[in-house]
């Protein structure tokens, strides 16, 4: 083949080239992609069933005056903003709604994620039977059963139970410190799952960064500070997101141990809207204070899906 073939050959390739790519953004810029649309379908429509549609009757479910038993549990109405100016007023929500912010805050944002950070970097730097032994037991709490863990804290810190024992007293611990008793379950219960996350973003953080820090000279909790943390920062943003998820939804763990007492010091807004729907037979007013449960958990999930498109573009 001459050498005038070749560069036609090449100009050719080239140019193909350059056209199907220029085509391929074409198509996605001024039309409309029918075959990513087509494998989409089944995942949308999935989502539409099994989320979209029940969350929507939900939030109409709170405009109604539905009930679960009582003549309004079959002939029941649209009632508009009624259960909404109840909500406004009810002094119980908004006592619920503190409660639920405390109990993210000191279990979920900062107890589970130091506690999972300590896990993980004694597991990184540890020896390996310790490694092991440790990893291992935390595991096991997180995978527990719901009811399992708080039958195990309830026989823990009642009266009679282990930690009356250890200090010498027969007091009830979780009746006399309940909201402190809850945290600290719910820190037993999740912080292997933020051991986990947290181990592989310490993994991740590189080598030669770690490396030239000790060469400066700098110590293991400045290099620890000034170089681990702020690399690590979208998988502890991550984590915290993840785990204040999970920590929403521990329904099983405090009802179990506390059914939101007593009186209403654990009564979280998941408990109070089991409550108010059924044991209170208020079917409607449930399914409003279900909603709010859902909007801060959207909330979350918004923060979340924002913090991993950082993390991806970072990568």
């Amino acid at each position: 083949m001459s050498a005038d073939s070749l560069e036609l050959d090449l100009e050719r390739r080239v140019g193909g080239g350059h056209t199907s790519a220029t085509g391929s953004k074409s198509r996605w810029q001024d039309g409309i992609d029918v075959a990513a649309i087509l494998l989409l379908a089944p995942a949308v429509v999935l989502l539409l069933a099994l989320f979209v549609g029940p969350v929507a009757f939900a939030f109409y479910l709170g405009l109604t005056n539905i009930s679960l038993v009582g003549p309004t549990a079959l002939h029941w109405h649209f009632t508009g903003l009624v259960n909404l100016r109840k909500l406004m007023h009810d002094q119980v929500f908004w006592e619920s709604l503190r409660i639920t912010g405390i109990f993210l805050a000191v279990s979920a944002i900062f107890g589970v994620t130091v506690v999972g950070m300590v896990l993980a970097l004694l597991i990184q730097h540890a020896i390996a039977w310790l490694r092991v032994a440790v990893g291992a037991i935390v595991v096991v709490a997180w995978m527990l059963p719901p009811i399992t863990a708080a039958l195990l804290w309830y026989a823990f810190s009642t009266s009679g139970g282990t930690l009356s024992f250890v200090t010498g007293t027969h007091m009830d611990f979780l009746n006399a410190f309940p909201m402190t008793i809850i945290c600290l379950a719910n820190i037993w219960s999740t912080a292997g799952f933020s051991m986990l996350v947290l181990a592989a973003g310490l993994r991740n953080v590189p080598s030669e960064v770690l490396e030239a820090g000790r060469m400066e000279g700098a110590s293991k909790w400045t290099i620890f500070r000034s170089l681990t943390l702020p690399i690590m920062q979208p998988t502890i943003v991550t984590n915290i997101l993840l785990v204040t998820l999970l920590s929403l939804a521990n329904f099983s763990l405090i009802y179990i141990m506390t059914a939101g007492g007593p009186g209403n010091a654990t009564n979280i807004l998941p408990i109070y809207s089991y409550q108010e729907a059924f044991q209170f037979n208020k079917l409607s007013y449930g399914a409003l204070l279900g909603d709010v449960i859902v909007i801060i958990a959207t909330v979350f999930a918004y923060f979340y899906v924002r913090a991993s498109r950082r993390t991806v573009l970072s990568v």
